[in-house]
């Protein structure tokens, strides 16, 4: 510290607002810890690098340790040291000698630079974490930053609120998505700003999606052991600030480009949800780094083994697993949501590990106190909602256990999708299951046809066109000899692994591509399509690209295929349907519809029929009385399935129209078609080809 330390002057403050509230004459701070002895707080200069003041918290309310500072500005950088007994076998890890982040702190600036100087022990010690370790970490720490978030003009910004019948999410990275696009300038290529380009706007309307699912952006750092071998955290699931965005995403604009992102994006009637990770941080466990929770009060922020509380409850798989039973760690997550869609304008979240979010002491329970918590919220109740309903936990496979209101990802739907076209014996009916909503794990309490998100792909996982291209993960340079990743990828190469120049093989990839997204597209639920995978993107069978901040990742614009951009007008036209006919986009499990399938002898679907396990080709017609065949809308459709490699005489079922057409196939369009004309009492014959999908509308 420098002169200047006694520069400022400290009142008591409030303790209702956690965090650095700024006002017109000064800053409040306020923080919780129930077990902290004392409280500094550490202010820093406007580059981070020398220490101005520290100022010792006058005042101790409901746990929470407060003060306000005179004369202070939004603007100023700090950050806090907290002293408390270093008592590991007793879960208390206080070193005061760790600046530590700011829980609630809206900005982060500066990054992680890993050193000896982060850990609470000292690392050469044969005592490991019950040792002390006294050297200051200050000047490897980012600094917190007082934001006043009312300096933004958001011009009556408003979200879209898409309909959920109507959402057709879109997984993407804010810097793996425009690092390479052509159109966007070069310097915001790669951050929020790029996202909210005007091409990528367009973009994102040319292809009907409503709503973009952007990867973890709130502020994560790389993990040592990346760093080591050359390699970064890409996806970012590792946050250690749930307020503040992740600055490697920033512009010319700052953070302010994140805002602009949003209206951007909005203006051009496109929701944002976040992927959010409040399940654990990066912190890891009692051999990780002090940076933020585990030096305010370790004991409250984590579960902790309860017979020996040295140790964490490792239900995430990453070292610790934040402890949302305590009423004010729940009250941090909520509070950062409200945050998130009340100031930073965002549309919903997706929940990773959501599972962590219901799990009390005694296991996973869909009336836990998150659960209980957003459900009355008046803000969050009204978003959207999507769990990943797992974790690695006692009971932690929760498909369908989630409460109503939220919607969850499907990872049944993917399987079973995935098998079907494999044509893998006994998949038909779960199959159909699955492609009208999945009635069997969401009719119930109320739910919607929506509550089931369907993905065939995600971030995780191989790509829609690696998924048609291989058979083995190929993660050679994630530098783990490959063992990392999914092994259960139920895929295919159809003959050679990996690109190839011939031609067969590749005629039956493509119209590989187009079943799942025409299955995709045309089942009940909440389609999620993962980005690229509209023409064909690859990440050259690397199916963990977590650590791949390079073109592995990084979505390729330039120099694609013929096959690329006629995949993606074959996109346009199954989200063009979907937005257009109701018939396509279920709202309500009561609406009404009829629902009758058919073998490809024209006779409809008996318990023998479903039973035998190699008859996959199947039909489904879809009718609603309440749909007048009027202005181009539907009140039935018929969908045929072939998923056999050879082709296969369907028998149309008569149509109350007298005849059908096909509106799309995703084999050649010159599949024959024979009599398909004929009368209602005289049904036709559709030469369905191998691999295939076709949709019918009546004439």
């Amino acid at each position: 510290m420098d002169a200047r330390v006694n520069q400022f002057r400290v009142e008591s403050g409030g303790w209702q607002k956690l965090g650095a509230v700024p006002d017109t004459d000064g800053v409040n701070f306020a923080l919780f810890s129930a077990h902290a002895e004392r409280v500094e707080l550490c202010l820093f200069d406007d580059t981070g690098s020398i220490e101005t003041a520290r100022i010792e918290l006058p005042e101790y309310t409901n746990e929470i340790w407060h003060g306000y500072i005179p004369g202070l500005k939004a603007g100023s950088l700090y950050g806090y040291r907290v002293h408390g007994p270093f008592d590991p076998p007793g879960g208390h890890r206080f070193n005061a000698n760790k600046l530590l982040i700011d829980p609630y702190a809206r900005e982060l600036v500066g990054n992680v630079s890993w050193s000896k100087a982060h850990f609470g022990y000292d690392l050469e010690s044969a005592d490991k974490d019950l040792s002390f370790n006294d050297s200051d970490s200050a000047s490897v720490m980012p600094k917190c930053r007082v934001i006043d978030s009312s300096a933004y003009d958001w011009k009556a910004d408003r979200g879209p609120a898409i309909p959920w019948s109507r959402t057709i999410f879109y997984e993407t990275h804010v810097k793996g998505f425009t690092q390479l696009h052509p159109a966007i300038p070069e310097n915001v290529r790669g951050t929020f700003e790029g996202l909210g380009d005007k091409a990528i706007v367009d973009y994102l309307k040319s292809i009907g999606i409503t709503s973009v699912e952007l990867l973890p952006i709130h502020f994560f750092p790389d993990d040592s052991h990346l760093i080591d071998k050359g390699l970064r955290n890409f996806w970012g699931y590792n946050s250690l600030g749930f307020f503040a965005p992740a600055s490697r995403y920033y512009g010319p604009r700052g953070m302010d480009g994140l805002r602009d992102m949003v209206r951007a994006l909005h203006d051009g009637g496109i929701e944002v949800i976040l992927d959010v990770v409040y399940n654990h941080t990066a912190e890891g466990n009692e051999l990780g780094p002090t940076l933020s929770l585990k030096g305010i009060d370790n004991f409250s922020y984590y579960r902790t083994l309860p017979d020996d509380h040295r140790y964490y409850i490792n239900d995430t798989g990453t070292g610790n697993t934040v402890n949302t039973s305590h009423p004010r760690v729940l009250q941090m997550v909520t509070d950062s949501l409200r945050y998130w869609v009340e100031e930073m304008h965002v549309d919903g979240f997706r929940f990773d590990l959501g599972t962590i979010l219901g799990r009390e002491p005694e296991g996973f329970d869909q009336r836990g106190g998150f659960f209980d918590a957003v459900t009355q919220d008046p803000v969050l109740s009204r978003v959207k909602l999507v769990g990943e309903p797992w974790d690695i936990g006692p009971g932690g496979y929760q498909v369908g256990g989630f409460p109503p209101g939220w919607a969850e990802w499907n990872d049944k739907y993917r399987d079973t999708v995935r098998d079907y076209w494999k044509d893998t014996d006994g998949t038909a009916p779960d199959f159909a299951t699955r492609l009208l909503g999945s009635g069997d794990i969401y009719d119930l309490r109320g739910r919607r046809p929506w509550a089931s998100v369907n993905f065939i792909t995600a971030h995780d996982g191989f790509t829609l066109n690696d998924l048609v291209s291989y058979n083995d993960k190929h993660n050679e340079a994630n530098g783990e000899d490959s063992k990392d990743g999914h092994n259960d990828n139920r895929s295919d190469n159809y003959g050679v692994e990996g690109a190839t120049d011939d031609a067969g093989i590749n005629a039956v990839r493509d119209q590989q591509k187009r079943n799942f997204l025409a299955t995709l597209l045309l089942s009940h639920g909440t389609p999620m399509l993962l980005a690229g995978d509209e023409f064909g993107r690859s990440q050259l069978g690397n199916n963990n690209g977590y650590c791949q901040d390079n073109e592995i990742s990084w979505v390729h614009w330039e120099n694609l295929p013929d096959s690329a951009e006629e995949l993606r007008n074959f996109v346009r036209q199954l989200t063009t349907l979907r937005a257009g006919q109701p018939l396509l986009r279920r709202d309500s499990w009561r609406d009404g519809m009829t629902v009758t399938w058919f073998n490809a002898g024209g006779g409809e679907q008996t318990r023998e029929h479903w039973q035998d396990e190699g008859g996959t080709t199947i039909g489904v017609h879809l009718a609603r009385e309440d749909l007048q065949h009027t202005d181009g809308i539907w009140s039935e459709a018929l969908i045929l399935f072939n998923p056999h490699e050879g082709p296969v005489a369907f028998t149309l079922p008569a149509s109350p129209s007298g005849s059908w057409a096909c509106v799309l196939t995703t084999a050649a369009m010159e599949a024959a078609m024979e009599d398909v004309d004929r009368g209602a009492d005289e049904p036709g014959v559709f030469q369905m080809p191998g691999r295939s999908l076709a949709l019918f509308r009546p004439e």
